[in-house]
Formats: C-alpha cells, structure tokens, sequence
C-alpha cells in the first residue's frame, strides 16, 4: 500500500551522501523506510504538516548489534489521513519539538544522530499507519513542478 499523503523530503538533498531502502533492519515491515546517510547533526525537517505525539531523544548510545535497537532516539508525526511519520536516530537531546506540538512541513525538527541500532550517521525515516505501528506504506514523495522559463517573443 501507498500513503494517501504526499510527502517532502526530511532532510535537505545538499546534506546527503547516500540514499538507501535497503538495510540491516529494512525487513518485513519495514521494507519500505528510508535512509539518508548524512554527517551527525545534519538538521532534520517534518515531511509534512502534523501533530508530534511521541519523542525520545534521552540516549548517546547506538552501534551495529541489534542489542542497541531499544537505545534509538526518534520522533513520530501524526499526518492527516491517520499517518505517521518516524524519524529515527536522531541525535541525543537535539530534539526541537515536544509531544503535541503543532508542526509544519520544513520546519526543523531535530538532528541526523547515529543512536541505536545503527551502522552510521544517517535519518531512518518511514511512514505506516496511525493503528498498524511499523507497517511501513510506500511512500509517495511531493514533486516540485519544474519552473516554468520566461519566453521573450519578438514581433
């Protein structure tokens, strides 16, 4: 299945060096999350409109075993049509928003983060439904039309 949403990207293109669905925990359900691979501290972005309604940014530690899989620091956003985005990995304490608030799409909301179950700096991002946590949906991404060239007619 396909979100009903239409998402931006969460963290800006200039920052990353490497885009990937395949990795050590995109398995299952989670075949359809991202990741960007960025430098720590990269600043992360809402994809889109929504109310936050979890954080945890309290751990420093994270490596490749799945032992550190329940020290991940993440962020969860409650979209319109019952979804939620996930950022996971952020970096410790750099959380910009609290559970209720109100935000906006671009607006930062935290930090690229190496926490957790992880191999590297880089934003784990998927989105699933609001009942159905970890059911990744395929996301479909906001294309910015092209912009259009001014023409010059001579009579």
């Amino acid at each position: 299945m396909k979100t009903k949403n239409l998402y931006n990207l969460p963290i800006e293109i200039s920052k990353i060096t490497s885009v990937s669905k395949v990795g050590i925990a995109h398995i299952g359900d989670l075949v359809n999350s991202v990741d960007y691979d960025a430098p720590e501290g990269t600043p992360i972005y809402a994809a889109l409109d929504g109310v936050v309604i979890s954080v945890k940014d309290d751990s420093n530690i994270g490596g490749r075993d799945q032992k550190f899989e329940n020290d991940g620091n993440f962020i969860e956003i409650l979209h319109d049509n019952d979804e939620v985005s996930e950022y996971e990995h952020i970096l410790f304490q750099s959380s910009k928003v609290k559970i209720g608030d109100r935000v906006k799409v671009g607006q930062q909301i935290s930090e690229v983060g190496n926490t957790g179950w992880s191999e590297c700096p880089h934003l784990h991002f998927m989105v699933y439904p609001k009942d159905e946590k970890y059911k990744t949906l395929e996301i479909v991404w906001f294309k910015r039309r092209p912009r259009l060239r001014a023409s010059i007619i001579i009579a």
